[in-house]
C-alpha cells in the first residue's frame, strides 16, 4: 500500500472517529433528555459518573498499552505473537475488575439503597462489561491495523443505538429497575460491539474469493486465538516491552483525563444528585465544544503541519508559505473569538431556559444554571485553546514539544489539587473554573510562543483576537439587553413569557451577527474561500 493510500485511508479512519464521537453524544444528549424525566438525579450521577468510571478505569487500564504497542509494529510483525500479547489483556482486565469493583463496593460510599437501587449488581455487572469487551482486542486491533472503517463505524453506531433503545423501553415501562436497567444495556451494547467484529471476521476469513482476505495476515479465524508453539516464544518481548512503557504513560493519564470523575467519586466533594448534574451540564457545554471547535482544530493542525517546518525560525522559512500561515492563524483566531463571545453572551441569559427545556425543574431550579452559564466561559476559553495549540504544535520543534508535555503535566496534577480546594469552597462551579484556570494558563504558553515565532517577521496573527470596538459594543448591548429580558420573562412566567425572551434573543444575534458581517469583512472573505475550497474539493473527489 503506497504511503498516499495510507493518508487518504487514515484520513477516513479520523473522519469516521468524528463523527461517531458525535452521534454518540448526541444520542447520548436526547437520551437523557427523555430519562430524566422518569428517573432521579441521584441515579444519573451514579450511572454517568461512578459506574462510568468503573468500566472506563478497567478498560482503559487492561488495554490502553497493547493497543499503542501493537498497532506499532512494522511490516515484519510477527500477527501470532502479537495476538498472544492482545489476548492477555482478558486476564489483566479481570484483575482489574475485581479490584477496582472490591474498592467500589468496600472503600467508596455506598449510595442508599431506596434512592439508587441495586448498585452492587451495577457494579458488578459493569465490571463483567469491560472484560467481555475485551475478548474483541484481538479482532479489534486487526480491523484498525487494515484499516477497516466501515467496520468501526456500523459495530459502534449499531451498539450504542441498540442500547440507547433498551435504556428508553425499560426506562419507559420499568423505572423501578433502577441500575438494572443501565446494566443489563452496558453489557448488551459490549456483546453486540464483539459479536460484530467476530462475526464480520469469520465471514471475511470464509469466502476464498475475498480480496480483503489475501491482505490479511491470517487466513482462518482461528488464527486469532492464543496460539502457544515451543519453536518461538509466546509473545514478541520487544512489543511487551513497548507495552510496559505505555502503560506507565497511560495510568498517568488515565488519571489526569478523569481527573474530575476521581475527585468526585474518592474525595466525596459533591452528592449522587450534584454529580449527576454536573455530568449533564458538562455533556451539554462538552457538545457544543466538540461539533464546533474540534474539526477546525483537527483540519488545521494539519494545515499548519504541511505549510510550516516544525522546529525552524519563521524568517528562514518560506516567506509566502509564513505569510500564508499568519493569515490562517490570524483569522482562525477571530472566528474563535467571535464564536466563543456569541456563546458566552447569549448562554449566560439563556442557560435556566435551555435547561428546564432539557431536564424540567429538577436542572433548572438547582446549580444546573450557574453551572451552565460557567461552561459557557469556559467554551470561550476552548475556541481559542484549540486554535491556538493546534498552530503551536504544528510548529514547535521536537524537543520543545517535549517541554511542554512536562509543563501540562504540572498543570494538570495542579487542576486535579485546585479542582478539589474550589468545589470545597463553591461546590461543583469549582471544576469548571478550575479547568478555566488550566486553560487559561495554556493560551498563555501557546500565544508566547506564537509571539516568539512571528516576532522577527512582519506578520502578527495575534491581531486576530482583537475586535473592533463597534463589535464589542454590540455584544455588550446584547448582554445587557437578553440579561434583562431573562429577569422579566424567563423563566417562571410561562410559555408566552419564555416565547418572548426567545424572540428577544433571536433580535440581538441577528443584530450582533449583522454587526459582525459589517465590521469583519476580511473574516467574511477567508470564511468564503474556505467554503469554495471545500465545494472544489468535493466535486474533484
Amino acid at each position: 500500500m503506497g504511503s498516499r493510500e495510507v493518508l487518504g485511508q487514515a484520513a477516513r479512519l479520523a473522519s469516521s472517529g468524528l463523527l461517531l464521537q458525535v452521534l454518540f453524544r448526541l444520542i447520548t444528549f436526547v437520551l437523557n433528555a427523555f430519562i430524566l424525566r422518569f428517573l432521579s438525579k441521584e441515579i444519573v450521577g451514579i450511572v454517568n459518573v461512578r459506574l462510568t468510571l468503573l468500566y472506563s478505569t478497567t478498560i482503559f487500564l487492561a488495554r490502553e498499552a497493547f493497543r499503542r504497542a501493537c498497532l506499532s509494529g512494522g511490516t515484519q510483525q510477527d500477527w501470532s505473537q502479537t495476538f498472544n500479547l492482545l489476548w492477555l489483556t482478558v486476564p489483566l482486565g479481570v484483575f482489574w475488575s475485581l479490584l477496582l469493583g472490591w474498592v467500589w463496593l468496600q472503600l467508596l460510599e455506598v449510595p442508599d439503597p431506596n434512592v439508587v437501587p441495586h448498585y452492587g449488581t451495577g457494579v458488578v455487572v459493569f465490571g463483567l462489561s469491560a472484560v467481555v469487551e475485551l475478548l474483541g482486542e484481538p479482532f479489534w486491533v486487526l480491523a484498525q491495523a487494515q484499516m477497516f472503517v466501515k467496520l468501526k463505524v456500523i459495530a459502534e453506531s449499531l451498539s450504542v443505538i441498540l442500547k440507547s433503545v433498551l435504556i428508553a423501553f425499560f426506562v419507559l415501562w420499568l423505572p423501578h429497575w433502577g441500575l438494572y436497567i443501565f446494566s443489563l444495556a452496558q453489557l448488551l451494547y459490549t456483546a453486540v460491539l464483539v459479536l460484530c467484529y467476530v462475526i464480520y471476521f469469520t465471514k471475511l476469513l470464509g469466502s476464498s474469493e475475498s480480496t480483503k482476505q489475501q491482505t490479511l495476515p491470517v487466513s482462518r479465524i482461528t488464527d486469532l486465538l492464543p496460539n502457544i508453539t515451543r519453536s518461538r516464544a509466546f509473545v514478541n518481548w520487544k512489543e511487551a516491552k513497548l507495552t510496559w512503557s505505555f502503560f506507565k504513560q497511560s495510568f498517568l493519564k488515565q488519571i489526569l483525563t478523569e481527573g474530575e470523575r476521581y475527585v468526585m467519586t474518592f474525595l466525596n466533594v459533591l452528592n449522587f444528585g450534584d454529580q449527576g448534574v454536573y455530568d449533564i451540564v458538562n455533556n451539554l457545554g462538552s457538545l457544543v465544544a466538540r461539533l464546533i471547535f474540534q474539526p477546525i482544530e483537527e483540519s488545521f493542525y494539519i494545515f499548519f503541519a504541511k505549510v510550516l517546518e516544525r522546529g525552524k525560525d519563521a524568517t528562514l522559512q518560506k516567506q509566502e508559505d509564513v505569510a500564508m500561515a499568519a493569515a490562517v492563524l490570524e483569522s482562525l483566531l477571530r472566528l474563535a473569538l467571535l464564536t466563543g463571545l456569541t456563546i458566552t453572551i447569549f448562554g449566560f441569559a439563556y442557560s435556566q431556559l435551555a435547561l428546564d427545556i432539557y431536564g424540567g425543574a429538577m436542572l433548572s431550579s438547582g446549580s444546573g444554571p450557574v453551572l451552565l452559564r460557567s461552561y459557557c466561559l469556559y467554551v470561550l476559553l476552548l475556541a481559542i485553546n484549540g486554535v491556538t495549540e493546534c498552530f503551536t504544535f504544528a510548529a514547535m520543534s521536537k524537543e520543545e514539544v517535549d517541554r511542554y508535555n512536562f509543563t501540562m503535566l504540572a498543570l494538570s496534577s495542579s487542576f486535579l489539587a485546585l479542582s478539589y480546594v474550589l468545589t470545597r469552597w463553591c461546590g461543583s462551579v469549582g471544576f469548571i473554573l478550575a479547568n478555566c484556570f488550566n486553560m487559561g494558563i495554556r493560551i498563555t504558553q501557546s500565544l508566547c510562543f506564537i509571539h516568539r515565532y512571528y516576532k522577527r517577521s512582519p506578520h502578527r496573527p495575534l491581531a486576530g483576537l482583537y475586535l473592533s470596538p463597534v463589535l464589542l459594543g454590540a455584544f455588550a448591548l446584547s448582554g445587557g439587553i437578553t440579561g434583562v429580558s431573562e429577569v422579566f420573562l424567563c423563566c417562571e412566567q410561562g410559555w408566552p413569557a419564555r416565547l418572548a425572551h426567545v424572540t428577544v434573543g433571536t433580535f440581538c444575534l441577528g443584530m450582533t451577527l449583522g454587526t459582525a458581517f459589517l465590521t469583519e469583512t476580511k473574516l467574511i472573505r477567508f470564511v468564503r474561500t474556505q467554503l469554495g475550497v471545500s465545494r472544489l474539493a468535493d466535486k474533484t473527489s
